[in-house]
């Protein structure tokens, strides 16, 4: 399972650590996780080039301080500034002097090499996102944009320190321009934009880094602000049939789904029930020759759903169209006293009063458009 906090919540428990913590260890930790991150990311850290794009906050900070690690591994590091005079000044000094060299963003003025930018990202092979950190509200500036508008011709790998730049670390929310990293190496807990469309297509693959922010996390019912299963979550929820199991015992999944003109959707939904372990599967709908010349072990019925025979959970919706019969056939399913999953077009066709009727497990699997 992955749990995200909120933003407050995260900066109350890095306030109660930092208390208990030299300073600027907590950040050191960060660095630590992020530079390995950044390390498996490139085919060697020696001789690698990597370009750190660093804004104003602790986020930029943290890309400085991983910057310097892999700069003592031998890789060249360049530092891009997108604000010279507010960039983290340790961080500043901890890679210059690992050999790490700085240079300006388009408009911005700093001390010493006056490098173009646009060549110095193109022969980069690593480039790390440090512009934003996660109470950044709203779109990109208009300086990062053009930088990730060069980082995307020249085709470098991208990873985000903690949330990709540009996206609501709260809400998931993407207002205006926004980084779309390879990779997030996110610290102490995830946020909620890290799991939630459209902010996760952004995000790439996750890492999370451990900083023992845990026991200064809040527990408890409503404490989390998302979760999202992982394979590991459902593979645990699976059944393991015994050797006396039969098929009520494993289960029996009806399932409503397809039309003329969506038969897949009906066999796409059997083999769900079939891989998820069920042990038998009835299927009701206009899709039947279909169904049965993949899965030639299902139960089919013409219908209603209530004639079907004994369902001991149903799946409703996938494929279904429109039209008075899918009504009628989602209406019996869900008048039924077993657990029901509504989908896709079971989600549109669905009165709220027919749901507020039931009394047995009901789940809803919208997609992040049907969800909104």
């Amino acid at each position: 399972m992955r749990t995200a906090y909120s933003v407050e919540t995260v900066r109350a428990a890095e306030r109660e650590l930092m208390e208990l913590l030299p300073e600027g260890e907590l950040m050191r930790r960060a660095a630590s996780g992020l530079a390995a991150a950044c390390a498996g990311m490139l085919r060697r850290v020696y001789g690698a080039r990597v370009v750190l794009l660093v804004g104003s906050g602790d986020n930029g900070g943290d890309a400085l301080y991983a910057g310097a690690r892999i700069a003592r591994r031998g890789a060249g590091v360049t530092a891009v500034l997108l604000s010279p005079e507010r960039a983290h000044e340790g961080g500043l000094a901890a890679l210059r002097a690992a050999g790490g060299r700085t240079v300006a963003a388009p408009g911005a003025v700093v001390e010493g090499e006056a490098v173009p930018v646009g060549p110095v990202l193109a022969r980069a092979d690593l480039v790390v996102d440090g512009i934003v950190g996660i109470g950044g509200k709203g779109g990109l500036r208009p300086v990062a944009v053009e930088l990730m508008d060069l980082v995307r011709e020249a085709g470098v790998p991208v990873v985000s320190v903690d949330l990709p730049s540009g996206v609501d670390a709260d809400t998931g929310e993407v207002r205006g321009a926004a980084v779309r990293a390879d990779a997030t190496v996110t610290f102490g807990a995830y946020k909620p934009g890290l799991l939630i469309d459209p902010a996760r297509e952004y995000a790439g693959a996750l890492r999370l880094v451990d900083i023992g922010l845990g026991p200064h996390l809040p527990d408890g019912t409503g404490a989390a602000k998302a979760e999202a299963l992982q394979h590991a979550d459902v593979d645990a929820l699976l059944p393991r049939p015994a050797a006396e199991s039969d098929k009520y015992r494993r289960g029996v999944v009806g399932v409503v789904a397809g039309s003329a003109r969506y038969p897949g959707a009906a066999v796409l939904a059997v083999a769900g029930a079939l891989r998820g372990g069920a042990g038998a599967v009835r299927y009701v709908g206009p899709a039947a020759d279909a169904v049965l010349a993949r899965f030639p072990e299902t139960l089919v019925s013409p219908g209603p759903p209530a004639k079907a025979g004994r369902v001991q959970a149903w799946v409703v919706g996938p494929g279904l169209g429109d039209g008075k019969e899918a009504e009628e056939h989602l209406r019996e399913v869900l008048a039924s006293d077993v657990p029901v999953l509504v989908d896709a077009d079971g989600l549109r066709l669905m009165a709220r009063a027919a749901l507020r009727a039931r009394t047995a497990p009901t789940l809803l699997t919208p997609h992040a458009g049907e969800a909104a």
